[in-house]
C-alpha cells in the first residue's frame, strides 16, 4: 500500500482552499436541509439522539475525537486507501463510485437517518474532492471542518436534547 497523497493535480494550496470552502458550503447546506428535514418526525428524533450522545462528552474532547480523529481517519481510509486502490484496478470513475458506495454502506449500520444522510451527501462531496485533487488534503479539511462546525454550532436548536 502506498501512503496517501495530499494533492496531486491542483497542488496543496488550491486543494486546501477547496477543502475549506467545501466544508463551509456543506455546513451551510446541511443547516438548510436540517431546517426542513426535522419536520419529518423520525429524522428529528434521530438527530436529537445524536446530539444528546455528543453532549455527554465535553465539547473540546468531542471536537478532538470527531473532527481530529474520526473525520481524518475516515478520509485516510475511504478516500486515501479505498479510493486509491479501487481506482488503480477499476479506473477513477468506478473507483470513486465504489468507494463512495462502500462509505455509505458502512454508515448504514448506524441506523441513524442523519448519519446516513451525511454519508450520502458528505461522502459524495469528500469523494469528489479527493478524486479532483488526486489526494486527501481537500477531503480531510472539508470533512474535519464540517464535523467541527456541526458539533460547535448545531443546526437550529438541535444541540439541546
Amino acid at each position: 500500500l502506498r501512503p496517501p497523497r495530499a494533492a496531486a493535480g491542483p497542488g496543496p494550496g488550491l486543494a486546501a482552499t477547496a477543502g475549506v470552502a467545501a466544508g463551509l458550503a456543506l455546513y451551510g447546506a446541511t443547516r438548510a436541509f436540517v431546517r426542513l428535514a426535522v419536520r419529518f418526525g423520525p429524522f428529528e428524533r434521530h438527530t436529537r439522539a445524536q446530539y444528546a450522545r455528543a453532549g455527554e462528552v465535553p465539547l473540546p474532547r468531542a471536537l478532538l475525537l470527531a473532527a481530529g480523529v474520526s473525520a481524518v481517519g475516515e478520509e485516510l481510509f475511504w478516500r486515501g486507501l479505498v479510493l486509491g486502490r479501487l481506482s488503480e484496478g477499476l479506473g477513477q470513475g468506478a473507483g470513486a463510485a465504489l468507494a463512495w458506495a462502500g462509505y455509505v454502506g458502512a454508515n448504514l449500520s448506524s441506523g441513524s437517518l442523519p448519519i446516513v444522510a451525511g454519508a450520502v451527501v458528505g461522502g459524495a462531496a469528500w469523494t469528489l474532492l479527493a478524486w479532483w485533487s488526486g489526494g486527501v488534503l481537500a477531503s480531510v479539511l472539508a470533512h474535519a471542518l464540517w464535523t467541527a462546525l456541526m458539533l460547535a454550532a448545531p443546526p437550529g436548536r438541535l444541540g439541546a436534547a
